[in-house]
C-alpha cells in the first residue's frame, strides 16, 4: 500500500499538467445538445427564448442586478438602463480578466464581443484547445456562468482560402471546439448559437500578420430579453 501512496503526489502533478484534452469528435452532439447551429438573429432568439427558458435560464431583466434610479425616466427607459449596467458589468469583466495578446473585448451597443484570435487558443499546427486557450477559456466560462441571462453565439472565421469548403469546414471546428469546452464547463448550450463563417467579415487585410487576425473565434453576448 505504502508504494502506491509514494507515488500519488507524482500522479497528482502529471494530472495537473495534462492539460485539456477535447472529447472525441462523434461525441460533440452530447456536450452541444440544446445548441442552435444558425445565425443570431433576432428572430432566432425569440424563437429560442421558450427553449431556454425551460433550460433554467433567465431574462436580463430578472436577474440579480442593483435598479437604476427612478429618475431615469419611465418604465422603458429604466428597463433599458438596467440592461445596458449589466451589459456593462460584463464588458469590464470580461476585459479586466482576458488582458493576453490576440484578445480583445468590444463592445456594439448592447452586445459584447470577445475576439479571439486562433494561436491565442488553439495550438500552433493542430485543431486542439493550447494550455494558453484553456486557461482563456475557462476564464470566459465563469463569467458566462455569472451572468447567464444572455445569449452567445460562437462564430468561426479564417482567413481568405483558395478552398471555400475547407474555409467553412476549417471556421465550423473552430466554433464547435470553443462551444463544446464552454459546454462542458457549464455554459447552458441552449444559450449557444454555432455558426462558422468561413472567410467571411475579415477584420485586417489579407497579408501574412492580418491572416493570422482573421483566423479567430468571435463570441458575441446578448441580453436575454
Amino acid at each position: 500500500m505504502n508504494k502506491y501512496i509514494k507515488y500519488l503526489p507524482i500522479a497528482l502533478i502529471l494530472t495537473a499538467c495534462a492539460g485539456y484534452v477535447a472529447p472525441a469528435r462523434n461525441t460533440w452532439g452530447t456536450y452541444l445538445n440544446g445548441a442552435s447551429f444558425t445565425d443570431m438573429t433576432d428572430m432566432a432568439r425569440v424563437a429560442k427564448r421558450p427553449v431556454f427558458l425551460g433550460a433554467g435560464g433567465q431574462l436580463v431583466l430578472d436577474a440579480d442586478v442593483t435598479d437604476v434610479p427612478a429618475e431615469y425616466g419611465d418604465k422603458a427607459a429604466i428597463d433599458n438602463a438596467r440592461i445596458i449596467k449589466y451589459m456593462t458589468t460584463i464588458e469590464n469583466e470580461l476585459y479586466d480578466t482576458l488582458r493576453k495578446p490576440g484578445i480583445s473585448v468590444q463592445r456594439a451597443g448592447t452586445d459584447v464581443v470577445v475576439i479571439l484570435v486562433r494561436d491565442a487558443i488553439m495550438e500552433i499546427n493542430a485543431a486542439a484547445i493550447s494550455a494558453t486557450g484553456d486557461d482563456t477559456l475557462n476564464k470566459i466560462s465563469k463569467i458566462l456562468n455569472k451572468y447567464n441571462a444572455t445569449f452567445v453565439e460562437i462564430a468561426g472565421y479564417t482567413d481568405a482560402m483558395r478552398d471555400t469548403r475547407a474555409a467553412q469546414s476549417l471556421s465550423d471546428d473552430m466554433a464547435k471546439r470553443v462551444a463544446v469546452y464552454l459546454g462542458q464547463h457549464g455554459v447552458n448550450t441552449t444559450r449557444m448559437f454555432i455558426v462558422g463563417r468561413g472567410a467571411a467579415r475579415p477584420i485586417a487585410a489579407q497579408d501574412n500578420v492580418g491572416r493570422l487576425m482573421n483566423r479567430r473565434v468571435e463570441l458575441r453576448i446578448v441580453p436575454a430579453r
